[in-house]
């Protein structure tokens, strides 16, 4: 355990479904990962989180079980509660049950989170596009914020209303992600018109050039796809994207402290 905080916490949010978010969050753990930092992805999409079935790992505890130990005061190791996917990356569940979701008490995820700054280099928390309390906490909580979006007329609205909210409020330690991978076909706007819709800048781009045909066989076998040697050497562009991505979120972050 680290005797001090030098993780970076980064959440992966969008305003709507379907953008590829929970893919990006994975592939960006897969960089994490080859980048041998310690990675823990925290599931707080808590009613249809799909990063342990992703990766087809099975589980009896997910953060509803650690929640509820906290409450009642039996939590036990921390690394009880977490699932390991390779020697890097370990993974906290989503309740498999979607009415445990509503008993799921945001004080006991903010300590988990805290323990977890502790442990690893890097906490990537995947969550879904409500703006419920529980994601209004994680905007406020986390070091960073990456903001997928894609070629979608509704995303880019919702996306707008919710940066602007945010530039009210003063949070702006965010970025937007562009993902044109998960539908190359849907080029409704050009990157110009993106940016005037969104009225605010694209920080990274994902190319429509890395869809990938067999991305579901992929899935099925619960594979990360930018551990996969021969994806990285064919869609080597994208793949530096993420690495440049990865760079720029732990900057400055070191074993004195956060930056």
């Amino acid at each position: 355990m680290h005797s001090i905080k030098n993780s970076k916490t980064i959440l992966f949010s969008s305003t709507k479904g379907g953008v590829g978010k929970t893919i990006f969050t994975l592939n960006m753990a897969g960089i994490f990962s080859a980048l041998e930092k310690k990675v823990l992805i925290i599931d707080l999409d808590l009613t249809s989180g799909a990063i342990a079935l992703s990766l087809n790992i099975k589980y009896n505890k997910s953060i509803y079980e650690m929640s509820e130990d906290l409450k009642n005061n039996v939590f036990g190791d921390f690394d009880d509660y977490t699932l390991k996917y390779n020697d890097y990356i370990s993974i906290i569940a989503a309740p498999k049950d979607p009415r445990e979701a509503s008993k799921v008490d945001l004080r006991y995820i903010d300590s988990i989170i805290d323990q977890a700054t502790f442990k690893y280099d890097v906490i990537l928390i995947d969550s879904n596009h409500d703006l419920n309390p529980l994601n209004l906490y994680l905007l406020d909580k986390v070091d960073d914020i990456l903001f997928v979006v894609n070629n979608d007329p509704l995303c880019l609205k919702s996306t707008r209303s919710l940066l602007s909210i945010l530039n009210n409020i003063e949070i702006n330690n965010y970025h937007v992600v562009l993902n044109n991978s998960n539908n190359p076909y849907k080029n409704y706007f050009s990157l110009y018109d993106i940016k005037n819709i969104l009225q605010a800048n694209i920080d990274y781009s994902i190319t429509n050039t890395f869809f990938i045909e067999n991305i579901d066989k992929l899935i099925m076998a619960g594979e990360i796809i930018t551990l996969n040697s021969s994806i990285a050497r064919t869609f080597n562009k994208d793949y530096s994207t993420m690495m440049t991505i990865a760079a720029d979120l732990t900057k400055g972050s070191d074993n004195n402290g956060k930056k």
